[in-house]
């Protein structure tokens, strides 16, 4: 129940517009007959009004929203909340007020050393314009003649300087509204652009992500990037940022307001990694909301061997100090209450019931700021059960991802912990194993699972030497159920929602 909260957007009382379709998140729990909703990143609870109540069942029922401001102003709390995403309905622009049509986007397509997925690549972008930016490629005329064969702009730069470079580099030579960053290993579908760019109906929307999955293949590799792809951020929908479900989204395909990226500077040209969490973070920062779409899938290649998907993780894991100089404690590995971060401390060191007491303490902590739900004791012990538990499975992950090198010299300097300290090191593997995400064997995909996170917290590691700082390594603790609040309260002239 930790992290960031979120900031509620001004209310435009253009958006959402009239017949705008709204879905509730899956996660979301309705309590007293709807009038309680449970739910959103980070986990809040609204108190909706009967009427407010009646306006949710109409949109999960499928029905439009209205003209009314009220029902927008709703709309957007919930939005902002993610516990509300659009129902965006592909559309080539011509009748939303807002969508462009494909004549108003302009993709730039970096490359370096890549014909073939060039040539993939641009046979799906044919009816869009395109600028193909080859960042001093060895074998430029290879580039040069498939982006002529496709009637794609091109031009080459002298020096690499990375995707993010080459991307500014294309961007200054859109002129139109809108532009479509799609890197040149990217294979997009049909329909991609309109079911990403109904979103920009929304006029505080600066950039919409699809999901990008890694195209199947043969072999233990391929098997295994088809479900653990660092591109791919699941199946869930909602705005990103940090604190959020999907904090980042990669720059590999990036549907954006042009003036938006130029605004905040476009991408850093220091950064080779983690340049599209920096962009992302920027646009979010600067008050743009950016949105995760993954009902459109783009396919990506996968690691063409073992070498260079350990040394593409490695390199993910060295951005987080570059990210750390730019973007503070945005990076921590793992965020949860101190409470939640106590109680597991004391599990760890051999006193569970002690760290139970904690636990239970937080849970009549937080009962008391439920007072006023039907059932506080029920709900608490629901809410703070499930936030424990998910910051045990994140402190799990920040070990098995970042801090393995320390838990490594406790293992070896305190014999009789080597058994827990490897059961939490493996434990998020195991977890997805369990969850369903089995690209091979039982032993062989943990292994695997294991062995990726190791890798990247060996980067991090690499860039917290580099950049000398420790950022990346420290974990965020929230307030929960401290002084932050749990309760959304409303504005004074929100008819939808109560105040407390």
């Amino acid at each position: 129940m930790g992290g960031d909260g979120a900031t509620v957007a001004s209310v435009d009382d253009s958006y959402p517009p009239a017949g705008f379709g709204l879905g509730l998140d899956p996660s979301l729990r309705r309590l007293d007959r709807g009038r309680i909703l449970v739910g959103g990143t980070p986990l809040r609870v609204v108190k909706l009004s009967p009427g407010g109540a009646d306006v949710v069942d109409s949109w999960h029922d499928g029905e439009p929203l209205d003209v009314s401001t009220a029902q927008r102003r709703l709309a957007r709390r919930l939005l902002d909340a993610a516990m509300v995403h659009p129902r965006v309905t592909p559309t080539s622009g011509s009748d939303v007020p807002g969508v462009p049509d494909r004549r108003e986007v302009t993709a730039v397509v970096p490359v370096r050393d890549n014909p073939s997925g060039l040539d993939r690549c641009l046979g799906g972008l044919a009816d869009i314009a395109v600028v193909v930016i080859d960042d001093a490629s060895d074998d430029a005329v290879s580039h040069r003649r498939i982006a002529k064969r496709h009637g794609a702009g091109y031009i080459r730069r002298d020096a690499t300087g990375g995707p993010g470079a080459a991307r500014t580099s294309g961007l200054a030579r859109v002129e139109t509204e809108f532009v479509a960053f799609v890197d040149s290993d990217v294979e997009v579908r049909p329909g991609w652009l309109e079911g990403l760019c109904g979103h920009f109906a929304d006029p505080m929307v600066v950039a919409v992500a699809p999901r990008i999955r890694s195209r199947r293949g043969s072999g233990l590799l391929a098997a295994y990037e088809r479900e653990h792809s660092p591109l791919d951020l699941g199946d869930t929908p909602g705005p990103v940022g940090p604190g959020r479900m999907v904090s980042y989204v990669p720059t590999a395909a990036l549907v954006a307001r042009a003036s938006a990226i130029t605004d905040v500077g476009g991408f850093d040209p220091d950064m080779v990694w983690g340049e599209d969490v920096d962009l992302i973070w920027r646009l979010v920062a600067g008050g743009g909301v950016v949105r995760y779409e993954p009902s459109v899938e783009l396919l990506h290649e996968p690691r063409p061997d073992w070498t260079a998907w350990v040394t593409q993780r490695r390199r993910y894991g060295a951005s987080a100090a570059a990210l750390a100089r730019r973007h503070g404690d945005k990076v921590a590995p793992a965020r949860c209450s101190r409470w939640s971060a106590g109680a597991w401390l004391l599990v760890a060191a051999g006193h569970p019931v002690i760290g139970a007491a904690l636990a239970a303490g937080s849970t009549a902590a937080l009962a008391r700021r439920l007072d006023s739900l039907p059932h506080p004791r029920i709900e608490a012990v629901r809410l703070a059960g499930r936030g424990h538990l998910m910051a045990g499975l994140g402190l799990a992950r920040a070990t098995s991802r970042v801090w393995w090198p320390l838990a490594a010299a406790l293992a070896v300097a305190v014999p009789r912990r080597r058994a827990a300290v490897a059961a939490v090191v493996v434990a998020p593997a195991v977890v997805d194993w369990m969850q369903g995400r089995r690209p091979a064997d039982g032993p062989v995909s943990i292994a695997l699972r294991t062995a990726d996170d190791m890798a990247y917290g060996l980067g991090v590691w690499q860039g917290v030497v580099a950049e000398r700082t420790i950022t990346p390594l420290v974990p965020k603790f929230s307030e929960w159920p401290g002084r932050r609040a749990v309760i959304d309260d409303a504005d004074a002239d929100d008819p939808m929602v109560e105040r407390r």
